[in-house]
């Protein structure tokens, strides 16, 4: 029988799991997400929700991977039968989500080189719709961004390359490279960031706490909600990565470091973020309310207005910028193509190269249409759609199945202790069980009634909406269901087996 694939080492595995949960929303979401929930107030139940819901969260997803040895739909079906399209449906929202986020990255690729020149010019939010994107109205494709698309394709090259290296030789890899430089990168940017004038006017007023908001519950579901997208958590990512983990490897620390990495890297870049928008706040006169942005338009229009107004080296700064995005951004795209990569190859019982080359191939021509003059605009609506509708809501059937359903929490609890220095208890499955299900089905109630009662979603087509937003998002829910009527191979007979036998490069990698 061929053994699973491993981590190399433990570094190795967490350095994985650091790079896919750190990614763009890092950079674009945080800062502005704390800054418009009480500032430095926000901290407090972002730590509670980190503390309640994530790192159990994380926990309880490494557990699942590791004790069930498979991808997240064959791990998932090992909790219960009737959970594998679960499973299915995180994989799928993850297929979704490469296909656009290749895009991201392609844009970042290219914002790198033109910072050197400033190529985006004084009028930077016209440069990117205009010239760069060739938007066209909401709704209408056009044709494709030569821009775009070669940066686009270079980037799946890249991508499925690590995939067919494998586990050890490939992402492994990969991420020792990427992460620690985006880490140094981004300290560089940092530095940089507040010694500008100005910066210190920035800083205050992402620091500076508004105690009255922490009675105000929409700041604790946001806190919740960062915490959710940011750790990678419902995408089957975890899941996956954490079944390629040796049998002694120890769970609870492992998730630990990970939240807390995360975590830290937030933090950093809210600190290199608002040290650039008090600068940008001072050089220009403006209020500082009226220069913080978050999302796309931070990264490509206001972050260039701020290399522009730079007095030294702003073309350095502008590359380092936009290169820790692409880092970030490849390191999550590795993993969430992994998802869809794992569970093929092992539902369909073929190679990994041929799981790569028809998952991967797929997705990438897929994105293409990201490519074309409306792309933001079906970005834009996807990303919308697939987060509130799927990834949200595939967490809160994910946690509800397993804590109330399976009455696999002690299970898990119980496998997770065996191996784990920290030793999880009451408050773990408390928080599995109530808490968190709690918060997620309110966000869940939120955005529905919220799309019910508002306008349409950024004043875009109702059909375009529903064709891409709704039909995607659903989509990937029944068509996971769909998957499921397919039998796994050999019956499971390698999960027994599996469980029976501990290889000596298990032992070796634990050490």
């Amino acid at each position: 029988m061929q053994n699973r694939s491993q981590w190399g080492t433990r570094l190795g595995f967490l350095l994985a799991a650091m790079g896919s949960a750190i990614g763009l929303g890092n950079i674009w979401r945080f800062p502005a997400t704390a800054y418009e929930n009480g500032g430095g107030a926000f901290f407090v139940p972002y730590l509670f929700a980190l503390l309640t819901a994530g790192i159990p969260l994380l926990i309880m997803e490494y557990t699942i991977g590791h004790k069930y040895r498979g991808s997240a739909p064959k791990s998932l079906g090992r909790v219960s039968k009737g959970f594998e399209w679960i499973g299915w449906w995180q994989v799928l929202i993850s297929f979704v989500i490469s296909t656009y986020y290749g895009a991201i990255i392609a844009w970042a690729i290219m914002y790198s080189y033109y910072s050197f020149g400033q190529t985006w010019g004084d009028d930077t939010t016209g440069f990117f719709t205009g010239d760069f994107l060739q938007m066209t109205d909401a709704g209408a494709f056009g044709g494709l961004v030569p821009t775009i698309l070669i940066p686009l394709i270079i980037v799946w090259v890249l991508v499925l390359g690590i995939l067919l290296a494998g586990v050890k030789k490939g992402i492994e890899l990969a991420n020792k490279i990427f992460i620690p430089l985006l880490a140094v990168l981004f300290l560089i940017i940092v530095i940089r960031a507040v010694t500008l004038p100005g910066a210190a006017e920035g800083l205050n007023e992402f620091f500076q706490p508004n105690w009255s908001e922490i009675m105000n519950g929409s700041v604790w579901v946001a806190a919740y909600g960062q915490i959710f997208f940011s750790l990678s958590i419902g995408f089957a990512i975890m899941i996956t990565y954490s079944s390629y983990l040796s049998k002694k490897s120890d769970i609870t620390n492992n998730a630990f470091i990970t939240g807390f990495g995360n975590s830290s890297f937030e933090l950093l870049a809210g600190i290199g973020v608002f040290g650039a928008l008090g600068f940008m706040a001072q050089s220009t006169g403006q209020e500082f309310t009226d220069v913080v942005q978050g999302g796309v338009m931070l990264a490509f229009s206001v972050f260039p207005q701020i290399i522009n107004e730079m007095p030294v080296m702003s073309g350095l700064f502008g590359f380092l910028f936009f290169a820790s995005l692409t880092l970030a951004g490849l390191s999550s795209l590795i993993s969430i193509s992994e998802t869809y990569v794992a569970g093929v190859q092992e539902k369909f019982n073929v190679s990994r190269t041929a799981s790569v080359l028809i998952g991967g191939g797929i997705a990438a021509v897929i994105s293409i249409a990201y490519a074309s003059q409306g792309g933001l605009v079906l970005l834009d609506t996807v990303d919308y759609f697939i987060n509130n509708y799927g990834v949200a809501l595939a967490g809160l059937f994910e946690v509800v199945a397993v804590a109330w359903f399976a009455r696999g929490l002690k299970d898990l609890q119980n496998h997770a202790n065996s191996v784990s220095d920290i030793q999880l208890g009451g408050w773990w499955r408390f928080c599995l069980g109530f808490i968190t299900p709690i918060v997620l089905g309110y966000m869940m109630l939120q955005n529905i009634r919220n799309e019910v009662t508002g306008d349409p979603y950024e004043g875009y087509p109702i059909e375009f909406l529903f064709n891409f937003g709704w039909i995607v998002a659903l989509g990937a829910m029944m068509f996971g269901a769909v998957l499921t009527i397919k039998k796994w191979p050999n019956k499971d007979l390698d999960y027994k087996r599996e469980s029976s036998v501990e290889t000596s490069e298990d032992k070796e990698v634990a050490q």
